[in-house]
């Protein structure tokens, strides 16, 4: 039997002598700042390959590659008309328009505004979104009218015997 507990401590005010003080200083000051700063220098290495990544995208040195994919067979789209597509991923809306003989223009579609749709008008010659009335050129994808302030994002187009595909997206430029 121990008489830990039994003792009356020596004759003073300060009651704090009955604390078991073994345990009680195992996070100081000192000791949370070098938890904190280890914990800080655990995230910063940890997060050094995400930077990496981002810094080379930042600068443009990571040309991203997209595969070939086939959009229309050329005696399938008419001058003046458009095709809707999807590039370069399965949810990525696009769509091509047929300018000329050999002009063949794509954007993809969604509105820089707000992502809205934007849909080809023959008559007018540009390409409209219907949430609010933007309007964007054909030629080069640039906004005209209303509140989109950037160009539709471009997507690059190849013909190779007699049929169009797309081939890549223009990098945004700011």
């Amino acid at each position: 039997m121990t008489d830990k507990n039994n003792k009356i401590p020596f004759d003073e005010d300060n009651y704090t002598h009955n604390i078991n003080r073994n345990n009680e200083r195992k996070l100081d000051r000192r000791g949370f700042m070098k938890t904190l700063v280890g914990a800080a220098g655990v995230f910063a290495v940890s997060s050094l390959p995400w930077g990496a990544v981002a810094a080379k995208e930042l600068v443009g040195l990571g040309v991203k590659k997209y595969p070939k994919q086939k959009i229309v067979d050329v005696k399938a789209i008419s001058v003046g008309d458009a095709v809707d597509f999807h590039f370069p991923g399965e949810h990525d809306s696009a769509i091509l328009i047929r300018l000329s003989e050999n002009k063949y223009v794509a954007y993809q579609n969604a509105c820089t505004h707000l992502r809205c749709p934007v849909f080809w008008q023959k008559e007018e010659g540009d390409l409209l979104c219907t949430c609010h009335h933007g309007k964007f050129d054909v030629e080069t994808g640039a906004p005209t009218a209303g509140p989109p302030r950037r160009p539709l994002p471009e997507i690059y187009v190849k013909v190779e015997n007699d049929t169009v595909y797309a081939v890549g997206v223009k990098r945004y430029e700011a």
